[in-house]
């Protein structure tokens, strides 16, 4: 716990000067053209919280770079609404520069990850902690998933979470978002000192929005899916608490000191809101595979960082990215596991914001 004490006071120091830099970066613009009316989905398979694939770093590099009529498909999205009701949504693209933006990574790693040797995370204890942010835009989804406050009425998470690729989940109908309270008098042990017992406060979804480009026909995450591993959850009434803003995801190598972190609700901590911070490996224009230590239920936790923004000249703390949990990947026979996250790109920090604020103009700056 001094350790996690000693990296929250360096991370609220205010150093004249200033390190690494939010890169400047232009948004395109993702516009809604027309909509229609789905068939109501199922809601029969339970929530998948691990994902298998074929395709790992170095398949994803070699794979082809999509068309703008790709995009367009990919980022068309579908709506459920708490009644049940389905849409989708077809999108335009504006504002796009298909040379630069896929332009590889600088500076790429081979690093990968497979979990051994001791267990990084640290439970977050003590409502000092629990109540005030960073921690406290954690949110859980009562299909067992994390999730991270990105609005007044808004939660970003992973698309698995809430459909399996086919056909929406068990529970997602009637999805809720639980907001982890302190109970009114902490429970301390004989030393005095000890974590009080917590619980969830719940609100229901309003609308849930989740890209064409998770959504297939094989029911399964293929390898374009794990792309857009991302779900925004627009909830019925607004929460009062400090939410994180959007950013759009730097190289790994312009993170500093290559870190990334996260907080989420691990199933092997039940109660416990579990924090980490990790190395970032390997990388491909959308994927960020990264060392952090996690469990089932860490699934849709927000990856953030914290950089300098020159414009307002203070330090901000952005969500680069949504954790999509362990990725097992059969190379040659031989199974390897890698922790990913979709990275937030250009495109996607533009249909994201778009969502939350329902205008383009406000979703100029990443």
């Amino acid at each position: 716990m001094a350790l996690l004490v000693l990296l929250l006071l360096l991370g609220s120091a205010s150093g004249s000067a200033p390190g690494p830099q939010w890169p400047l970066q232009r948004v395109p613009v993702v516009w809604p053209q027309r909509t229609e009316e789905r068939p109501a989905p199922h809601f029969l398979r339970p929530a998948q919280l691990e994902l298998n694939s074929s395709c790992g770093p170095e398949c994803h590099k070699r794979a082809p770079a999509p068309s703008y009529w790709d995009l367009r498909q990919f980022l068309s999205y579908e709506t459920l609404h708490s009644s049940g009701q389905l849409t989708e949504t077809a999108v335009g693209i504006y504002g796009f520069d298909a040379e630069a933006f896929y332009k590889p990574p600088a500076g790429r790693s081979r690093s990968r990850r497979q979990i051994f040797g001791p267990d990084s995370r640290f439970s977050i204890v003590g409502q000092d902690f629990l109540m005030n942010y960073p921690f406290s835009t954690a949110v859980k989804l009562s299909t067992g998933c994390s999730g991270t406050l990105v609005g007044d009425q808004h939660v970003l998470t992973a698309a698995h979470c809430i459909h399996d690729g086919k056909n929406y989940v068990k529970g997602a109908q009637r999805l809720r978002v639980g907001f982890l309270k302190p109970r009114q008098k902490e429970t301390y042990g004989r030393n005095g000192t000890g974590p009080g017992k917590m619980k969830f406060q719940w609100i229901r979804v309003k609308r849930t929005h989740v890209p064409k480009g998770w959504i297939t026909n094989t029911g399964s995450a293929n390898d374009i899916g794990m792309d857009y591993d991302y779900a925004l959850l627009e909830l019925k009434k607004a929460h009062k608490r400090r939410h994180m803003k959007l950013g759009i995801s730097p190289a790994a190598k312009q993170l500093p000191g290559k870190r990334v972190q996260f907080s989420g609700f691990d199933n092997d901590r039940p109660g416990q809101l579990v924090y980490r911070f990790c190395e970032a490996g390997d990388e491909t224009y959308d994927l960020l595979y990264q060392r952090c230590d996690a469990q089932p239920g860490a699934s849709g936790s927000g990856v953030y960082t914290r950089m300098w923004n020159r414009r307002r000249r203070r330090w901000e703390r952005k969500v680069i990215g949504i954790f999509s949990g362990h990725q097992w990947v059969d190379l040659s026979g031989t199974p390897h596991e890698f922790n990913v996250a979709v990275r937030i790109t250009p495109l996607k920090f533009a249909q994201i914001c778009y969502w939350i604020k329902g205008n383009y103009v406000d979703c100029r700056e990443g």
